[in-house]
This record gives C-alpha cells, structure tokens and sequence, in this order.
C-alpha cells in the first residue's frame, strides 16, 4: 500500500480522505458538541432544585444519555482527526464506541421503560432508541469500512456523527422542556 508522507507524519492513503476532506466536518461536529456539552450544564443548573428522587431519575434516562451522544460526537471527531500511522487505531475507536454505545443503549431503553413520572410515546422512541442505535451500527460499518480501505468508510462515520449529535438536540430540548415545565410546578 503506497504511503504519502503529510508534514512529519506518513499516513496510509486511505486516512487521507478522512483527515483532509472532512476534517472541517469533524472539526464543526466536534466544536459543536463541546458547546452542547456546556450548555447541557447550563440546564442542569437551572433544574437544580428540583427533588433529588426526580432529579436523579431524569439524570439517569435522559440527562446522562444525552450527555453520552455529544460525548460521542466529540470522540468520533477527535478519533477521526488524530494522525494515526495507519487506519487500525482509529478504526479500533471508532469499533468499541459503538460496540459500547449499543450496550449502554439496551442498559438507558431499560431505565426508561421503569420511569413512572413520564410517558413516552411510540414516536419518541424513535430518536431514543433507534436512531442512536443506528449511529452505533454506522459507527461499526465505518470502522470496519477503514479497515478495509472502502471509499464508503468516512462517510459512514459522519454520518454516525450526524445522527449522534441530532439524538443530543432532541435529548436536550426534552430535558429544556421538562425543567422548564417542572419548574413552574414549585
């Protein structure tokens, strides 16, 4: 496999494309999700002081979740731009995020079906529970896609990153509404 030399690094061809045509995508992905990571503390602030029973409830379902896809995003982007030697360690990143996404996915649809204190409807497991699974199946696509030098590999992981970051907007303007609607309850 030819190698083309980058500043003081050697990357494999096939790291070219991720690291040079989209590496504005995952530096616009990435910044954008360290912001909502902040402003998600902003909310959690602001839902302080609410009981800490609800509170740790909500957290557990839908805070921490949340959390979690931007915290996704962030690591798929910083993965996605490190110059790796070869595409094998960002594959193997990418691969256990979404291997680990999927079973704490299956650990937060549990949690949510025990909450008593809201119901949701069939429509709102969709960007629950099927979309972030579908990003953590992209997510291994793409990273075996790297390995195997398919050109279809950084589009997957974006995608990935899109859908990841889509399921932290809905997750946090839920959480918005809800501390919002709660707290004109006190």
């Amino acid at each position: 496999m030819p190698l083309q030399k980058y500043g003081n690094w050697r990357l494999f061809e096939i790291m070219a494309p991720m690291l040079h045509d989209w590496d504005n995508f995952y530096v616009t992905t990435g910044a954008a999700s360290a912001s909502l990571i902040g402003l998600l503390f902003v909310v959690v602030t602001l839902g302080a002081g609410f009981s800490s029973s609800d509170a740790l409830i909500g957290a557990r379902a839908f805070l921490t979740p949340t959390l979690v896809h931007f915290g996704s995003v962030l690591l798929l982007s910083l993965a996605a731009l490190a110059p790796f030697a070869s595409p094998w360690p960002a594959a193997v990143i990418l691969c256990l995020c979404g291997l680990s996404g999927l079973a704490y996915l299956t650990r937060v649809i549990a949690a949510r079906r025990k909450i008593d204190f809201v119901a949701l409807s069939w429509a709102d497991w969709v960007p629950y529970g099927g979309v972030p699974a579908l990003a953590n199946v992209c997510l291994i696509v793409g990273a075996a896609g790297l390995i195997a030098e398919k050109s279809f590999a950084p589009g997957v992981i974006a995608g990935a990153a899109a859908l990841f970051l889509s399921c932290g907007v809905y997750g946090a303007w839920d959480l918005t509404l809800w501390v919002i609607v709660n707290g004109r309850k006190r």
